[in-house]
């Protein structure tokens, strides 16, 4: 779609001017020409195109705009011209003719005729012939495939007023709200037409890297890439620092555990802690890695919990938590901070959590900068399943996380290369008659840490597996990415074929609507190194997929699946081995519909061939997967070639004999054989100059072609090309806002605004197109997830956007830029397609039938749509490709060596597409046809290209300057020249000896350059130069430095050679070396073409030239800037820290500074070890330089050393690159009077200021000084005090001198070798002549120019005092994984060792010192604080270091000597330390900024500079309350920086974390250090001592806890006579960490009914950390260990209950945990004391034993159960009494029951006695106890027997008696 408006001419002008005009639509506004003194008629005759990414809505407006054109003044509007678009939304085509309207919205006479054409994409409207408008200078074709200019497109229209007048309508009445827009829009234009190829800006410097290729207005030339080689493959520096804090829960019974932290092959373990289930380590482990990115990020780092290891045995594994390394690395900070991981039993799925580990890891990087988290008070306990918000679990998914499958299925693959040699073959082939193909491919795949293989399939080059490999992991899981490799299986050793890797975050989605992974079945592709078989494979990593493969090894075809196992159900396998099981084949349509495609390829150029290849013919071949390869394709076998030629199948390969040009093979009759052309015909090189050579293809232009046949998915591609584009587009639209906040332009917001605008109707342009084509064979599910997800996520970028466009203030543009900073990369991510389907273009330069270099074309960039926005964004364009050396060749130097430039064009896409496959190429050519048989000459593609149109150009390329260049030479400058090729020409510069910065000022002339096409074309898109940068080197060949691209401005002859276009501007290119930058070229290029009246009409060269340059051109003046005369001065204060040269110590250094040809030298140092100061402070030079400061040459610093007989020797150099920071503005007194003015009425409405400082968490440190044990220190900086107050460069700067090669890393930490010392001044430069007020100032020294009132440079003698805290997170330096550190402190020649007070064991130590030192500045001023390794044999090694210029803050106005503390206090623990009061201070700061005050007034006030501050005015000292200042004058002091003109940030009492570095493993930090330095003057007051921050001492505390009873512990023994259930109970206690000293009660025989009578006294001893709730133990770590270990371990008594075995081990029944600091309150009564006071503690109230000091009660004892559920095993009556050392001393105890104050024998029944003791008694016992109701009845019913039995025994003798009467 497209909108074409066609300005044809303007009547009717007023008066006489230069005439521009500017079309305005959807916010996108064109520029015409510049017509030159037009009277009353303007004819433009221009035509302007917009690409367009939606419908035209009947209501969008065009504009039209007329300008008087001024080049000096802004363009005044004559008239505007507003038409609604609905007639031509109608009618498709339209004329117009109407009056403008002015400013006012009266119609004027003028009038503008334009003619606009519309067409949509189904050709709707305005279907057009091929003859109109063939005077479209963009696309002469009228083809009008246009590409869309929103940000689908790769086009760049750098405009900024987007969607400014979208809310107009037509009409002559506006409101005045509209009004203000428009004037807005102009104003913006106007600021913005730099960013068009017609610049009206003088000033107009693009800084944006590679801005030449950037700015790319045609449509027929793709940009190029400018970075050369890969970075991924080159091995890189990595430390991964784990802590193990601690761990809970863990499931078992009385463990002994140890944590192993496993990575890859390395493994180290904790110490281990017995009889617990919640251990305390905080151990610190490190792990150094030297290797890819790739390898390390997919390393598995394993946390396993083992129990009861020891040297005899391995132990038992309790659970393993693992992931990959790639995980951490992408969390923010690269780290993970005291988060839990959740173990699981790796053989057991359904067995659930076994337990939590809490722990820190963090992945560094060598130059990564992390912030640790600050580790002040590390109580924060998380209790894991109370209170679940503060739960820190390791992605907080883990209490979600379940088993899962991941099934891994594996079809067949095709395609595979030899991986055999042809001899062994041929031998197997003569002996057996065996022909087979020569490789045994079986699929390995390998996911978080586990393998799986399928089958080997013998002898196949197309193997059908049918296998799925199965994983079973927990879900989600925390490995990134799954390896599938195709291996060759040999008895010696497999080796890898192929490897992709599936990016599981890719397949999947975790969102409210997300999917389970989910992929294909889907074809992968996979690369490596180049096909042909070799023994020893020099590329061998590449197959393992390490870097970029460099050919077309395989594909496969493989699906993922997974599925959440419900672990509950009983047939689940819960072994997690993998697996390997058959599944059933798919279906050949299963993938997508076999379509035929069509490659076409056209070599423009080839020059840049680099000459180490030799001058045999070279040839290019061009490969799409095997399809075009000659050389080393596998021949296919007959069964699938008979499949190809039946047109159904699809295969991978071509045939070798189909390959060969002449073929002979009838294929002529069926276009669907054509035969393939994939590679040029052999040419030999020509010389271009001393480097490279090129190909003379001159008007003919060699062409390939290949037909490929593969699975038609190309929507993949076409969504993935449209988010591409949008991407490209937002990313270039973000490098503009960028641009113009550094060139400082105006309206960066509007700019923003216009891309957002763009990126929200891209959006919605995406979701219309994704849409299509929802039933096309071969859909996966991923894709249609993808789809929907891809949706969602563009509609809500969409809206955010939208949304955003209206938040963008000029206060917000930086906030918001990071936010849609974050969009592209979300685009970048999402366009990413996982599902491969047409494999990637290879192009190889081959010589003398060998390979020597190739480029990778993503098949998508050049695929074809009919659909603009998705064809790929090189399809159909020339495209300037380089090729590089394949594998490790093309790492480093040799990699940026250019192997060849291609100039080349391509097109993929369907065969039944092709008619339009030659449609982009640049016109004016005819075809040339391979020699065929007549009747199928239509069909075939040309073999090769002739142009007929020939233009000549010259080319000028004015090289003005560079800077900022790579350091190629020993003395760490260059020699640089630059060589400067065009086509086939190359040129040089001269070379400039020693510099960085070259001024060349060189005009290059190339004359009668010979380009082919079309002069239109041409004019818009000329080819690129390439710009390289060499050291010349007076042995060998030249070294390179680095190399730019540019596009030069093209004036055709028919054109004026004037404003706005030429004379060209001069441009900023940016120089890369490789991957890194190594500089910036200042530099204009032109390209005027010579018609026919040859050079003669050309603009004449005749500048100024110089008689000592000789031939020599230099830059013409219309094109070098424009001068002014500009004075520098320069503060020479000293030279610092120089090393030697040549071995040679200097002695009498000089400095020469020098400046666009100009300079001054210092003074000479006399003596440079006596006193490296300067005498003369100040020097100054004038020195004429350009107006606009972006163009302002750096200024070089060099240091000699003057020798003896007037010998220079040169120390080392600096450039400034920029002098803006030094360049002097005169102050505004407007603005100072309102500032001061504006200030003190703040101050009179808030007289009470409140004064509060937000940084980082407060740090508590000790001060024993008798008063009080704490000193609070308001900040603690998380960094280095340099890193916040800007380097203490307020005045005095600090210039590294460099001497040396640089280092040739990416990385800049090497070049601190390259330092030999530092130069200390500073410069101030401004315009002459300067105002004479500053001058008049009083008190204004003209020897000091503009550095008045600093101090002067004598000898200082200074007391320095560095405090150091402590050290975190020391890099392990002893075999045991700790250190043992100390502190060295250097400072000159001084040193102090505090060796003998070295910290056993620790990584993490408390030093808690002061050092004084005395110093004499300049002398000594580099403090050193060193952490050293003590060592019993051997020499102490250095852990790390870091380096404070003690100078810099000395001098600093921040007043960096002693930190100003937040309140003044006489004594106490916070007394002041400064020798000078507040007061003192404040004077001394008023005298030396020339202020008035301080002035205290009454009621608290005080006045300085117009400002008032309110404060506290008593103070109490020994007499009482008393008068003071000293509050208000801290009160100001802390609020210096509000103090206008003068004021500036005092340091307020501090600690800094400066980071520990080791010389050998530069830019990894190896711990940090927390510090302090206070510096005293001695000819001041002496300070006081040194306060006292030794560490805490902990104090001594005793536990008593007396076990009473136990009630309802389970039983566990049977009686072996009677099975009764019974249980010998004892009860064991200890506190956390002294588990060898736990003490056990006596035994409780017998206890039937699980209570338990003991009166038993535990007495526990320790020491207490109150501040950290940390108990102190110093123990020895083994019998081998020097000395004791400290370590510190929270506050926590177990008590445990057990049921005694005479002849077994002891069972054990129950425990409990109490946190002394927070437990539970224990219950009163046995029966209400529950397991809900374990399980709900969280809940319940807390005491601590700290603070109750006696407390009494009943507590659970727990247990868990088979299940792993909580279950209540007993109950204890426990008292707990605590008491300090002296309390205990006073009022001892026994332990048990012993004297003194012996606890009473418990009272318990008889039967806990024992048989053998008193047996009878305990048969009655049990007797009664067991059968005692049997026995009461038996007792009954006996005497019921025996009373029948009397009764019958009396009753007849009774009743005789009764009966006789006796």
């Amino acid at each position: 779609m497209a909108l074409l408006v066609h300005v044809q001419t303007v009547r009717d002008l007023r008066g006489k001017g230069d005439r521009i005009a500017k079309v305005t639509f959807r916010g996108l506004s064109f520029y015409t020409r510049v017509l030159e003194n037009c009277e009353d008629e303007a004819r433009f005759d221009e035509t302007f195109r917009w690409p367009i990414p939606s419908r035209v809505d009947e209501n969008e407006i065009l504009e039209v705009q007329v300008f008087n054109y001024s080049k000096v003044f802004t363009n005044r509007v004559i008239g505007t011209f507003k038409m609604v678009l609905q007639k031509v939304t109608e009618e498709g085509q339209l004329e117009v003719t109407d009056t403008l309207i002015d400013d006012n919205n009266t119609a004027i006479k003028t009038s503008i005729t334009i003619n606009i054409n519309y067409t949509t994409m189904d050709g709707t409207v305005g279907v057009w012939s091929d003859g109109e408008f063939l005077d479209v200078p963009s696309d002469p074709e009228g083809t009008f495939q246009f590409e869309t200019d929103s940000l689908l497109s790769g086009r760049s229209h750098r405009s900024g007023s987007v969607g400014v007048f979208a809310a107009m309508k037509l009409g002559k009445n506006k409101s005045s709200k509209d009004d203000h827009r428009k004037d807005e829009a102009a104003i913006l234009d106007m600021e913005d037409l730099d960013r068009k190829p017609i610049r009206l800006d003088p000033d107009c410097i693009s800084l944006a890297s590679c801005t030449a290729v950037t700015t790319n207005v045609s449509n027929k030339r793709s940009k190029p890439d400018i970075k050369m080689e890969p970075s991924s493959g080159r091995p890189v520096d990595y430390q991964i620092s784990v802590t193990v804090v601690e761990a809970r829960q863990l499931v078992g019974l009385n463990m002994d555990p140890v944590v192993c932290v496993e990575i890859g092959d390395d493994k180290k373990y904790t110490s281990m802690k017995e009889s617990t289930n919640c251990p305390y380590y905080n151990e610190y482990f490190v792990f150094d890695f030297h290797m890819p990115p790739d390898v390390m990020f997919d390393k598995i780092l394993k946390l396993s919990v083992i129990h009861s290891k020891n040297l005899l045995r391995s132990g038992t594994l309790v659970g393993t938590f693992k992931m990959d390394v790639g995980t951490v690395y992408s969390q923010p900070e690269h780290q993970f901070y005291h988060k839990w991981a959740m173990l699981s039993d790796p053989d057991d799925i359904t067995a659930g959590c076994k337990g939590y580990v809490k722990c820190d890891i963090a992945v560094v990087a060598k130059g990564d900068n992390i912030k640790t988290p600050h580790k002040a008070n590390e109580t924060d306990e998380d209790d894991i399943e109370g209170n679940y918000d503060e739960v820190n679990l390791l992605f907080q998914l883990f209490f979600l996380r379940q088993w899962a499958r991941f099934y891994v299925k594996v079809y067949r693959a095709e395609g595979l290369p030899k991986m055999n040699t042809n001899l062994m073959a041929n031998v197997k082939k003569a002996f057996i008659g065996e022909n087979r193909d020569l490789v045994d491919p079986y699929v390995q795949v390998v996911f978080a840490g586990q393998k799986g293989k399928t089958s080997v399939q013998k002898s196949s080059y197309e193997p059908i597996w049918n296998e799925q490999v199965v994983f079973t992991e927990m879900f989600p899981p925390l490995c990134k990415r799954m390896k599938v490799q195709i291996r060759d299986s040999d008895k010696v050793n497999d080796v890898a074929i192929g490897t992709h890797f599936i990016d599981l975050r890719k397949i999947a989605n975790d969102g409210d609507k997300g999917f389970l992974p989910t992929m294909g079945p889907a074809w992968v592709n996979m690369y490596g190194s180049t096909r042909q078989y070799t023994l020893m494979d020099e590329h061998q990593d590449l197959n393992e997929g390490l870097g970029e493969g460099v050919s077309f090894r395989a594909r496969l075809l493989i699906s993922v699946a997974v599925e959440i196992l419900d672990t509950g159900s009983s047939e689940i396998v819960s072994s997690t081995e993998v697996q390997v099981e058959p599944v059933s084949h798919i279906s050949e349509s299963a993938t997508g519909k076999v379509e035929e495609f069509f490659l076409f390829g056209s070599f423009l150029e080839a020059t840049m061939i680099d000459r180490k290849i030799g001058d045999k013919p070279i040839s290019f071949e061009v490969t799409i997967g095997n399809y075009g390869n000659h050389i080393d394709g596998v021949s296919k076998t007959s069964a699938a070639k008979k499949k190809r030629k039946e047109g159904g199948g699809e295969s991978d390969e071509d045939d070798s004999e189909l390959i060969q040009q002449n073929s002979s093979e009838d294929e002529a009759d069926d276009d669907a054989d054509l035969v393939s052309v994939s590679s040029t015909p052999p040419m030999k090189p020509v010389i271009t100059d001393r480097n490279y050579f090129h190909l003379p293809y001159f008007e003919k232009k060699p062409c390939i072609y290949i037909k490929s046949w593969w699975q038609d998915q190309r929507r993949r591609l076409y969504n993935s090309n449209i988010m591409d584009k949008m991407a490209d587009k937002l990313e270039e639209g973000l490098n503009d806002v960028q641009e113009i906040f550094k060139t400082e332009k105006a309206f960066p917001e509007r700019r923003l605004r216009g891309v957002l605008e763009e990126l929200s109707t891209s959006c919605i342009r995406f979701v219309t197109l994704a849409n299509k084509d929802q039933h096309q064979a071969g859909r996966t599910k991923l894709d249609k997830e993808r789809l929907k997800s891809c949706m969602r996520e563009m509609e809500s970028i969409g809206q955010q956007a939208k949304l955003i466009r209206f938040q963008v203030k000029r206060n917000t543009v930086r906030d918001k830029l990071k936010i849609v900073q974050n969009f592209l990369h979300r685009l970048r991510f999402l366009a990413d397609e996982p599902q491969h389907s047409i494999p990637d273009v290879f192009i190889w330069m081959m010589s003398n039938n060998k390979r020597i270099a190739y480029a990778r074309i993503p098949s998508k960039d050049v695929l074809f749509s009919i659909v603009d926005e998705e064809t790929g964004k090189d399809c159909g364009k020339v495209k300037a490709v380089f090729l590089r050396l394949p594998g490790k060749k093309g790492f480093g130097p040799a990699g940026w060596t250019v192997q060849a430039k291609m100039e080349m064009y391509l097109w993929l896409g369907l065969n039944k597409q092709k008619k339009d496959f030659l449609s982009g190429l640049p016109n004016g050519f005819e075809e040339i046809k391979a020699p065929r048989t007549a009747s199928c000459l239509q069909s075939l593609p040309p073999i090769s290209l002739v142009y007929n149109m020939k233009q000549v150009f010259q080319l000028r390329a004015h090289m003005y300057q560079a800077r900022s260049l790579f350091a190629a030479d020993s003395s760490g400058l260059s020699d640089p020249f630059a060589r400067v090729f065009f086509s086939t020409h190359s040129q040089v510069t001269e070379v400039l000896s020693e510099t960085l910065c070259p001024t060349w000022d060189q005009l290059l002339v190339f004359d009668d350059v010979e380009l082919f096409g079309e002069a239109g074309e041409l004019r818009d898109d000329p080819p690129m130069i390439v710009v390289e940068v060499y050291d010349q080197d007076t042995v060998g060949k030249a070294e390179f430095i680095g190399r730019t691209f540019a596009k030069p401005i093209t004036k055709m002859c028919d054109e004026h050679y004037g404003p706005p276009r030429f004379p060209p501007q001069l441009e900023y290119y940016q120089i890369y070396r490789g991957n890194s930058t190594a500089g910036d070229l200042l530099a204009a290029f032109e390209l005027l073409q010579i018609g026919q009246g040859g050079r003669a009409e050309l603009p004449s060269l005749d500048g100024h030239t110089d008689s000592d340059r000789g031939p020599i051109l230099p830059v013409p003046m219309g094109i070098r800037p424009i001068l002014s005369r500009y004075r520098i001065e320069v503060l020479f204060w000293g030279l610092r820290d120089l090393k030697r040269v040549n071995l040679a110590q200097v002695d009498r250094p000089r400095v020469d500074i020098e400046c666009a040809g100009k300079g001054v030298q210092s003074a000479l140092i006399q003596s440079y070890k006596k006193n490296p100061n300067f005498s003369t402070l100040v020097k100054w030079f004038e020195v004429d330089l350009p107006e606009n400061e972006l163009l302002h040459p750096p200024l070089n610093i060099r240091v000699v050393d003057c020798r003896a007989f007037g010998r220079y020797t040169l120390v080392g150099s600096h450039a400034v690159t920029s002098l803006r920071r030094f360049i002097y503005s005169p102050p505004d007194k407007m603005q100072q009077n309102w500032a001061s003015s504006g200030s003190q009425s703040v101050q009179d409405a808030f007289p009470v200021l409140i004064f509060s400082i937000t940084m980082t968490d407060d740090i508590v440190l000790l001060v024993s000084n008798g008063m009080c044990s704490y000193r609070l220190v308001n900040l603690v900086y998380n960094k280095e005090l340099e890193a916040e107050f800007d380097n203490f460069e307020d005045w005095l700067h600090t210039f590294n001198l460099y001497r040396g090669k640089a280092g040739d890393d990416d990385e800049a930490a090497l070049d601190d070798d390259r330092i030999v010392g530092r130069f200390k001044g500073s410069m101030c430069m401004y315009k002459l002549p300067l105002s004479e007020e500053i001058t008049r100032e009083a008190g204004f020294d003209p020897n000091l120019g503009m550095f008045q009132s600093i101090p002067h440079n004598d000898p200082i003698n200074v007391l320095v005092r560095v405090y150091i805290v402590r050290a975190t997170d020391l890099h392990p330096a002893d075999i045991n994984g700790k250190a043992d550190p100390y502190i060295v402190i250097k400072l000159g020649k001084s040193e102090l060792k505090d060796k003998e007070n070295y910290i056993s064991k620790q990584l993490n130590p408390v030093f808690g010192k002061a050092f004084d030192i005395q110093a004499t500045f300049p002398m000594e001023s580099m403090l050193t604080v060193s952490v050293y390794d003590w060592d019993l044999v051997g020499t102490d090694d250095l852990i790390g270091e870091t380096k404070v210029d003690l100078e810099n803050r000395y001098y600093s106005k921040h007043r960096a000597t002693c930190g100003i503390a937040s309140n003044y206090s006489v004594h106490g623990y916070n007394v002041w330390r400064d020798p000078l009061k507040p007061s003192q201070i404040l004077a001394k700061l008023c005298k030396e900024a020339k202020l008035d005050g301080p002035l205290y007034g009454p009621g608290g006030r005080v006045k300085v500079a117009n400002c008032i501050f309110t404060g506290p005015t008593e103070i109490e000292d020994e007499n009482g309350m008393r008068q003071t200042d000293e509050h208000l004058a801290l009160t100001v002091l802390k609020h210096w920086e509000e103090i206008p003109r003068v004021g500036c940030k005092l340091i307020p009492e501090h600690v800094e974390t400066r980071p520990l570095l080791h010389p050998e493993k530069p830019g990894i930090e190896q711990g940090r250090v927390e510090m302090w330095v206070d510096m005293f003057p001695m000819d001041m007051p002496a300070p006081g001592p040194a306060i006292d921050i030794s560490p805490r001492k902990p104090k001594r505390y005793e536990l008593r806890v007396v076990i009473w009873n136990t009630d309802e512990v389970i039983l566990e023994d049977d009686d072996y006579f009677t099975g009764e259930k019974s249980s010998d109970i004892f009860v064991r206690g200890w506190l956390k960490g002294q588990q060898e000293d736990k003490q056990d009660t006596d035994v409780h025989y017998h206890s039937l009914t699980g209570e338990g009578n003991f009166n038993w006294r535990f007495v526990f001893p320790f020491d207490y950390l109150m501040a950290e709730e940390k108990i102190v133990i110093s123990k020895k770590e083994s019998m081998f260990s020097w000395d004791e270990t400290e370590y510190k371990i929270p506050a926590r008594l177990t008590l445990q209950v057990w049921d005694a075995d005479h002849f077994s081990a002891d069972d054990f029944l129950g425990a409990i945990e109490l946190d002394l600091n927070r437990f539970p309150r224990g219950a009163k009564t046995a029966k209400q004391c529950s397991i809900g006071m374990v399980q709900n503690e969280a809940d319940l109230p807390c005491i601590s034993i700290f603070k109750q000091k006696r407390v009494k009660g009943w507590w659970p004892f727990v247990a868990r159960d088979e299940n792993d559920e909580m279950e209540l095993t007993g109950k204890v009556e426990a008292e707990l009494h605590l008491m300090s050392a002296e309390e205990a001393e006073k009022s001892p105890v026994g332990l048990g029951r012993n004297e003194p104050d012996p606890l009473e024998k418990p009272n318990r029944p008889d039967t806990s006695l024992m048989w053998f003791v008193n047996p009878l008694k305990s048969i009655c016992y049990f007797l009664w106890h067991n059968y005692r109701w049997l026995i009461l009845k038996a007792l009954g019913l006996l005497l019921l027997l025996l009373l029948v039995g009397l009764f019958l025994y009396s009753f007849p003798g009774y009743l005789v008696k009764k009966m006789l009467g006796a």
